[in-house]
């Protein structure tokens, strides 16, 4: 029985990145991004659990990879499909591209650029299952990671304060750069550092807990602005850093 235990997590990960979808679609994307968070935390701990249950098994591997194509592919997709604007289309009026809208539906063909972040989620989760190089670190980066950038940034639209901030998440041009640099992340020879602890020591984990109080630091005086400037952070660091050294790059 406890070898279920972990899959049944995986699946309430499938479970809360459906229900993500459904508000994505309708954009409220406050309730969407919620379960996204929560469908992530029940990815961390069905992989923690299997290896305290000492259960990990390719069934598992499989799993969890299908719910996190849901979770932290489909979602942040559906997410960039909605920001970038078919009123916009590279400066030219709506009427002006009435004859790319489909169907009668405000949809210009612009915003399935953003439904590349899609593909790429799905691609680099395919390349995870067969590369065995990332059981201690990541080469790319992690779709959790990607789906909480791009959720972020319809929040921090909402509730920011500052005008040049709603400005540049308004503009095409910057969300198609982004959908770009994300999908190229995810699939790059790039190797990032990992947050499992196999053990606790401060100087064998000193760049982990330093990135950690950072980010709680950013978390609770830039509340959403944050979430996009630590993962960018995150990506910087495993650049310039390696197993908690600084490399000569």
């Amino acid at each position: 029985m406890k070898k279920h235990i972990p899959n049944l997590l995986t699946l309430g990960n499938l479970f809360c990145g459906m229900i993500a979808i459904i508000f994505a679609v309708h954009g409220v994307f406050e309730i969407a991004a919620l379960f996204v968070v929560l469908g992530i935390f029940f990815d961390f701990f069905d992989g923690f659990l299997a290896r305290l249950l000492n259960v990990s098994g390719d069934l598992g591997t499989q799993l969890d990879s299908l719910a996190d194509m849901v979770t932290s592919g489909v979602v942040p997709g559906i997410i960039m499909f909605s920001l970038l604007s078919p009123n916009d289309y590279f400066g030219s009026s709506f009427e002006e591209t009435e004859k790319m809208i489909w169907s009668g539906v405000k949809i210009a063909p612009i915003q399935f650029l953003g439904l590349l972040l899609t593909l790429g989620a799905c691609y680099r989760l395919a390349k995870f299952n067969i590369d065995n190089r990332q059981t201690d670190s990541f080469i790319g980066l992690p779709t959790p990671a990607m789906s909480l950038f791009v959720i972020s940034l319809p929040l921090i639209q909402q509730f920011s304060d500052i005008e040049f901030i709603q400005d540049l998440i308004s503009n095409n041009y910057f969300l198609i750069a982004i959908t770009l640099i994300l999908t190229y992340l995810m699939n790059a020879e790039l190797p990032l550092f990992s947050l499992k602890f196999k053990e606790y020591s401060v100087k064998n984990n000193l760049l982990k807990y330093l990135f950690l109080l950072v980010s709680l630091g950013m978390i609770i005086f830039l509340q959403y602005l944050s979430i996009p400037l630590i993962i960018t952070l995150y990506v910087i660091l495993s650049v310039f850093y390696k197993d908690g050294k600084k490399t000569t790059v």
